[in-house]
């Protein structure tokens, strides 16, 4: 830790640090990073002060904050990765030597800067988007909901288990808007003895509420068997959520997001794509969009949603019976026994034609969640459709993302 008795007028620096009690883990900041700055151990994500030239790529994806932390600090008295490695909280910030003249910026100017990896731009929320409430409640202080409900989604031959958990506030405002997330914090400590950190889980309903004008939300979670590699483990949060009961009480923190947002102004299109809990954000918007049919701010729902069989995607008997004029349904399913393996983007191949036609609509408005593996399928199906309709994808993607047009969360 610098020492303040030390003189270090020679050169400081505004040092990047990441918030070890609200940071989620997504990796989010590791993978955006172009000067791999970023690193992390088991517990703890970390800047290189050696590395970092702050150019703010990794400060709008991350979707609570932690990201955005600054110390002014000599050079020569940088935080070091194992002193970051150890941390439970950020050190306070060490006051200035008074005999330093040194001139620094107030802050940092994140917001202008360029994601140099390839998505031409920092994302934003769409122009007409409504602000997002953020960090209302922290973990020192978190929010306390009560569950009023907890059913399983997927069907009786389902091999996962995924739930939609209804959470009720009481008399504590907890807004939230379509498009964002909350923070859970499971009970309990992990192997090394330490509380167990924050999850992060998209609200499946609209703003007003899981059922209209009551101060509830929903999550759609699934419960978490086997990593990556299919080898058994146990996700801490997902089955603590999959398990809970009518009464017992969460402890709730956020909410977080302000980019992953739904357009509210007349004649906007939404154009969704994703697979499995993915589905959460999606059935938020449109549910918000049902709600609000006859006020005239409502345009295309065109959707893309893919699941390994029927009997497990998430909401699949209330999506088909939502009327086609009001939104217009894809399915895709991976390893139906009746059919060859249909993934979104071979959905979006199908309907090449109208995707186009979106595409080319300056009020068309792209969300993209689910699995990660998912997004350069996509991508590419996005490409052909332009390909062979006039236009450019590799031009497109970029303005649609600078206007707030393209957004993605994936994991």
């Amino acid at each position: 830790m610098p020492d303040p008795n030390v003189n270090t007028v020679a050169e400081h620096i505004q040092q990047h640090l990441i918030d070890p009690e609200i940071c989620i883990r997504c990796n989010t900041c590791e993978e955006t990073c172009p000067q791999d700055a970023i690193t992390h151990d088991s517990r703890n994500y970390v800047v290189d002060a050696a590395t970092c030239n702050a150019c703010n790529a990794c400060i709008s994806p991350c979707p609570t904050g932690a990201i955005d932390n600054w110390r002014q600090v000599a050079k020569v008295q940088a935080y070091t990765l194992e002193e970051q490695l150890s941390w439970d909280e950020l050190p306070a910030p060490v006051a200035a030597d008074a005999n330093d003249t040194t001139e620094f910026p107030e802050e940092v100017n994140r917001l202008e800067a360029e994601v140099v990896l390839g998505q031409g731009g920092s994302a934003v929320a769409p122009w007409s988007a409504t602000k997002p409430a953020i960090n209302l409640f922290g973990v020192r202080a978190p929010a306390i909901a009560t569950v009023s409900g907890n059913f399983r989604l997927t069907g009786p031959t389902a091999t996962a288990d995924v739930r939609h958990i209804v959470l009720d506030f009481g008399n504590a405002a907890f807004p939230v808007l379509e498009g964002q997330s909350i923070g859970i914090l499971p009970p309990g400590t992990d192997a090394s003895g330490k509380p167990h950190y924050l999850r992060l889980y998209s609200v499946a309903s609209a703003r007003d509420g899981e059922r209209s004008g009551h101060n509830n939300i929903a999550l759609t979670v699934k419960r978490v068997t086997e990593d990556h590699a299919g080898r058994p483990v146990a996700g801490v949060a997902s089955n603590y959520l999959c398990d809970l009961a009518k009464g017992d009480t969460v402890r709730v923190v956020g909410p977080y997001g302000s980019t992953y947002l739904m357009p509210n102004h007349a004649g906007s299109n939404l154009l969704m794509i994703c697979t499995g809990t993915g589905s959460a954000p999606m059935r938020a918007m449109t549910e918000w969009r049902r709600r609000r049919q006859g006020t005239g701010e409502t345009g295309e729902l065109m959707l893309f949603f893919g699941a390994r069989v029927a009997d497990e995607l998430p909401y699949h008997g209330p999506l088909l019976k939502l009327p086609s004029g009001f939104i217009d349904v894809n399915l895709a399913f991976s390893r139906a026994t009746d059919q060859p393996r249909r993934y979104v983007q071979d959905a979006i191949r199908d309907r090449e034609a109208d995707v186009a036609r979106l595409l080319a609509d300056g009020e068309t408005h792209i969300y993209i969640c689910g699995l990660k593996g998912m997004e350069a399928g996509v991508d590419d199906a996005f490409g052909e459709a332009c390909r062979g309709h006039g236009l450019d994808w590799t031009t497109l993607r970029p303005e649609m993302l600078a206007q707030g047009r393209y957004h993605v969360e994936t994991y």
